[in-house]
């Protein structure tokens, strides 16, 4: 207690008396606001508040449902957990809404009161922790405006419970809170007439200022037809506009038309009841100067001005023909990503407007058709979902991810899977989650989204039996039964109106309900582009609708990765961004719109990124050809970067250059730059501009255009631009980097001669080739824009980024190593005075007990480290790691995540806390080490890391665990003292070491193992040599598992290299690390090359190569995959 009390003291002196002293930013006074730049809300720091807390206190004068929706996920955590909570609010103005009162309601762990004698005014929120409180005290009321976009002052104070301002806190809560109303059902029916008769008094004001109102192009639109304008100025004739459902498409068609007087005007869409939507839309624009007809099906107003048209009908040659090619002076295409169909190519063929424009949300197609051609790539504006909504041109949504119940399509038949998806289990917890997260104002206007028709019509059914009124629609249905079930949908007649209209795909893109208030989908994400359309139905805003309510049930599908791309807006596709925003939640989200996840929805995510392949050819082809379209050209990386595409390093990655990938999947590409400049391209794609470190790239690109640059004149410029001293380590570093000295592949491209930094005459000589240095060059730009991204002088340390992510190939080249032994690294090394420590959080659950290293965070600020296995304090390893000068902290999740860990910070050695200790499960000697960390670890980051995994497939048993490591000790109970399990032990060599003697395979005894490895296929052989012995070592017996399934890279497998002369009855065996190279044909993926790779404290073990010589002639085999270690001594 004593030293948290030290602890504490510093952190009241950095805020209240020196902001220099160095303290536990956990517990320093902060002013909690909500930002734009850099993006904060006061919402974030509440629920981490309440995630950590014993017990809660609120305090505030408004209640509003949306306030509720922002924090309701946590308070059924909360609730589940026992933590107890009290709320008080205010009938101050009857402003608090009567169903969040019912919302809160639901809650058994809060006692809910209103005061209704005294104008109470209050904002504060009271926390309980272990052994403070927390208190944020300002202008936020519990609504979502106040939480996440209103201009807010908040201070957020710690103190331990016996300090005067807790103690007068509690004091004056539970004054207000003993002296209001406690809040039943009874009290909500009563207060919600008041509530009533101020809302309609409100509402009529707010008609009559809508009709006071005219009708005036939004800020969106304004700039969009000064767009339009400058391209017809510029003598073009057609264009694109790009714009979010909801934003006003057809609202700024019709200004735009309205600026150009056209006497023919016509207007193409795929529904007849949009043509009709759209044509009262131009009719209150041109309020009567144009007359304005419909010309589909039997119906051809012939005689009117503005014509208003289904493609189905004006795309028929006899129906074309009806015109004259220049009849219509103007033509708007809405939904122009259908442009690419037959049907809409033959009109546009056929007529010859003066101005031709196109209207979507969505141009990309997945036939491959090239819209943007169509209209000669001139894209009049742009704005997305994400833009729409930071422009607050769009209703608010608070969407939540919940689990379903378990459904995995491929380990179904259609009976059974359908079965499942209707199953009345199913049906209870869609009927659940639908009223416990409700809508804006407890009046369900809903659509649902299904798999299968079949599916719609027996939830509908379903639904219908529990006592709603719903129905389901496909595409049989006509399109006044379908406008029929909208108008009940929407109807304020209680008789008729509908809560939900289930479909599978029909209402996805064309259609307007602007009262929808709840969103349920129960289908998987298999594209976001649809996942957008579909949330964009109950987007549009409406002034009696305060946001919407999304509920998608998230089951073990593999392309879940899909969601947050679609709900962030984020297509880059990058693996590590997709991560920080899913642990960041609302944060990243504009407005006041939040994300939410249930526990087990959220990991079923992380396991798809982690699992995802993002460079799968085909989807790198496609994001390759969109752009292409886009741009009329070949795309560049840095047109990827412009365009908020896919981060173009993912090409890099698959080709081992982006000019490689163009040359790989474009026909139309004729550059061949030859073997030398490809080479040195793929150099400098993948070992130079990968955005790590600039000081390389800007050397480079200064060199593009400079014979030579000074170096102190390089320096300066970083100084300047970074704000950090470049050393001279670093600029001879960077020399052996740009030469390739560091990856031993030296060639001859920079020279360092009396303070300047010149060309080499090779280089000079590469840089002739005019499509070289531009691939150089943008190869280099993206690295610059990389870097400068995730830069942050504050952030900055000798290198490294803060929470940016490394390889230790990385790290080893930018501690300015000489060379790349990243290999060799592991866990940590010390070299030239630093100490890079790597930690992988959570390791896997067949880590061996000599590995199953107790590194953990103690608190965000302290991370408590242990050394290798059989390490003492006094031994020259330990001594070097505690004299370094600089210890760098990187830490991954999971392997899971790839090859790159978190940087961390410098840390600081604590101490005191170096002491000798043994390893938990094998007792061999460890050193304790607690690193102290310069900064402390942002929430959601370190509640992403520390958050251990949790199962998703199926339901948790309520077992105690059964830990298991790669030596296990058998465990025998009374009951199994007579059963005895056996698997074969053959009697061959798996030489770890090199290839072993030749030896039968075909003679082997039996071995007792525990109940655990008695499967079928398992066996167990011994291992012999010291090439796997950080894993394996010598003589072990070891259990292995045949056959082999699912990817082989990364995992230990026991493998037999066949001898051509005696296949029959002799073989080779090893047991290595599996790694391989593979390339795609027409005929799927082949190997190049098999690489098995040793794992050994001894450096002299090198890599066992398997040519694609010996892979075509099928000359080895993979026997089975390494499960644990026998600790059975035979």
């Amino acid at each position: 207690m004593a030293d948290f009390i030290s602890q504490f003291k510093k952190s009241l002196e950095t805020g209240f008396i020196d902001k220099n002293i160095g303290s536990e930013f956990l517990y320093q006074p902060k002013l909690l606001v909500n930002s734009k730049n850099p993006r904060k809300k006061i919402l974030s720091s509440l629920l981490w508040e309440l995630q950590t807390c014993e017990s809660f206190f609120i305090s505030v004068a408004f209640l509003t449902t949306g306030g509720v929706a922002t924090i309701i996920n946590v308070l059924h955590e909360l609730e589940q957990k026992g933590v107890q909570g009290k709320i008080v609010v205010s009938q101050y103005l009857n402003f608090t809404q009567p169903e969040a009162l019912r919302r809160l309601l639901q809650f058994e762990n809060i006692e809910l009161k209103i005061a209704t004698n005294v104008d109470a005014h209050s904002k504060g929120y009271l926390f309980r922790k272990k052994d403070h409180f927390s208190l944020i005290v300002g202008s936020s009321n519990l609504t979502q405006n106040a939480l996440a976009s209103n201009k807010e002052w908040n201070l957020q104070v710690s103190a331990i419970e016996d300090s005067k301002i807790i103690h007068k806190v509690q004091q004056e809560f539970e004054s207000d809170f003993n002296s209001a109303t406690p809040v039943t059902s009874e009290f909500i029916h009563e207060y919600e007439k008041l509530y009533e008769r101020k809302r309609i008094t409100l509402s009529e004001l707010d008609e009559e200022k809508i009709f006071e109102n005219s009708i005036e192009p939004n800020a969106m639109q304004t700039t969009a037809l000064s767009n339009l304008a400058d391209i017809r100025s510029g003598g073009k004739y057609k264009a694109l506009i790009i714009s979010a459902t909801g934003t006003g498409k057809t609202f700024l068609a019709a200004f735009d038309a309205q600026s150009q007087q056209p006497k023919r005007l016509l207007f193409v869409v795929h529904r007849l009841n949009i043509a009709k939507m759209a044509m009262k839309t131009f009719e209150k624009v041109f309020s009567g100067q144009k007359s304005m007809g419909i010309y589909s099906g039997k119906k051809r107003e012939l005689d009117k001005d503005f014509l208003f048209s289904t493609v189905q009908t004006i795309s028929k040659l006899e129906h074309l023909k009806v015109f004259e090619p220049n009849h219509f002076d103007y033509i708007i295409i809405d939904e122009s990503h259908r442009a690419g169909a037959q049907s809409y190519k033959n009109l546009i063929e056929y007529f010859s407007p003066k101005f031709l424009l196109g209207m979507t949300a969505t141009p990309e197609r997945t036939d491959g058709a090239d819209i943007f051609r169509l209209f000669d790539h001139n894209i009049a504006y742009e704005i997305r979902l994400n833009d729409a909504m930071e422009e607050q041109m769009l209703c608010p949504f608070h969407y939540y991810g919940v689990s379903d119940l378990y459904i995995d399509e491929k380990e179904q038949d259609d009976i059974t899977l359908f079965n499942k998806l209707t199953s009345d289990e199913r049906v209870k917890r869609i009927v659940g989650k639908s009223k416990f997260y409700g809508t804006d104002n407890g009046i369900c206007r809903g659509l649902v989204f299904v798999s299968k028709v079949s599916e719609a019509h027996t939830l509908s059914k379903k639904f219908n039996d529990r006592g709603f009124r719903t129905v389901a629609l496909s595409g049989s249905n006509s399109n006044e039964e379908r406008a029929l079930a909208i108008e009940f949908l929407e109807s304020e007649n209680e008789a008729e109106k509908l809560d939900y209209i289930f479909t599978v795909d029909i209402f996805n893109e064309g259609i307007d309900i602007p009262k929808v208030n709840q969103i349920i989908m129960l289908r998987p994400t298999e594209s976001a582009i649809i996942f957008v359309q579909q949330l964009g139905r109950g987007l549009r805003k409406l002034d009696s609708k305060f946001y919407l309510t999304v509920i998608d049930f998230i089951g073990n599908h593999n392309n879940n990765y899909l969601i947050p791309i679609a709900l962030y807006g984020d297509t880059s596709f990058n693996k590590d961004k997709l991560r920080k925003l899913l642990s960041d939640g609302s944060t990243d989200l504009p407005g006041v719109s939040t994300i939410n996840f249930d526990r087990i929805s959220k990991e079923k995510i992380f396991e798809s990124i982690d699992s995802a392949n993002m460079r799968l050819l085909k989807d790198l082809k496609k994001d390759y050809s969109l752009l292409k379209f886009r741009l009329g050209r070949y795309p560049l990386m840095m047109d990827f970067v412009d365009s908020n595409s896919r981060d173009p390093y993912h090409f890099v990655k698959y080709s081992k250059s982006y000019y490689d990938f163009i040359g790989k999947v474009d026909s139309d590409f004729e550059v061949d730059l030859g073997n030398s400049h490809s080479e040195i391209l793929r150099l400098f794609s993948l070992e130079i501009n990968n955005g790590k470190r600039i000081e390389e790239s800007l050397i480079l690109q200064e060199l593009l255009d400079s014979e030579s640059l000074s170096v102190e004149g390089f320096k300066l410029s970083i100084k300047e631009e970074f704000n950090y001293n470049v050393s001279d380590e670093t600029i001879e570093s960077v020399i052996k980097n740009l030469n390739f000295e560091f990856v031993k592949k030296d060639k001859n491209i920079v020279t360092l001669e009396n303070g300047r930094i010149s060309r080499h005459p090779n280089f000079t000589s590469l840089l002739q080739d005019i499509n070289f240095t531009q691939f150089l060059r943008d190869s280099i730009q993206y690295s610059i824009y990389t870097f400068r991204q995730n830069y942050s002088k504050s952030s900055f340390t000798a290198g490294f980024v803060l929470h940016n992510k490394y390889s230790r190939k990385d790290v080893c080249r930018l501690l300015n190593w000489d060379k790349d032994i990243s290999s060799t690294v592991y866990g940590y090394r010390t070299n030239k005075g630093s100490t890079p420590c790597f930690v992988t959080y959570h390791k896997g659950n067949d880590i061996e007990g000599s590995i199953d290293y107790n590194d953990h965070f103690v608190s965000p600020s302290v991370f408590a480290w242990e050394s290798r296995s059989n390490r003492r304090i006094e031994s020259s390893e330990i001594q070097n790691v505690i004299k370094s000068e600089r210890v760098l902290l990187f830490i991954k999740k999971a392997d899971s995540e790839g090859t790159e860990f978190y940087y961390m910070g410098d840390v600081g050695i604590i101490p005191e806390s170096i002491e000798q200790g043994e390893m938990k499960d094998t007792a061999q000697p460890v050193v304790h080490f607690k690193f102290k960390l310069g900064k402390p670890v942002p929430e959601n980051l370190y509640s992403y890391i520390t958050d251990a995994k949790i199962d998703t497939t199926i339901p948790q048993l309520d077992i105690a665990p059964f830990e298991m490591s790669d030596t296990i000790e058998e465990k025998i109970t009374p009951q199994q003292e007579t059963q005895v399990f056996r698997i074969p032990l053959l009697d061959f060599y798996a030489a770890a070491g090199s290839f072993s003697d030749i030896q039968t395979a075909e003679d082997y005894s039996m071995v007792e193992v525990p109940e655990f490895y008695n499967k079928e296929g398992y066996f167990a052989c011994k291992v012999i040599g010291e090439s796997m012995n950080r894993r394996i070592p010598n003589g072990s017996i070891c259990i292995f598992k045949h056959p082999v399934v699912g990817g082989r890279t990364g995992k230990i497998l026991i493998v037999e290299y066949y001898n051509k002369q005696d296949i029959d009855t002799q073989s080779h065996f090893t047991i290595k690390t599996y790694s391989s190279s593979k390339v795609i044909t027409e005929g799927g993926w082949k190997h190049e090359r098999i690489i098995l790779k040793p794992n050994s404290y001894d450096a002299s073990y090198g890599d066992i190569i398997i040519s694609e010589e010996d892979i075509r002639d099928n000359n080895f085999n993979v026997v089975g995959e390494f499960v644990g270690i026998l600790n059975k001594k035979l």
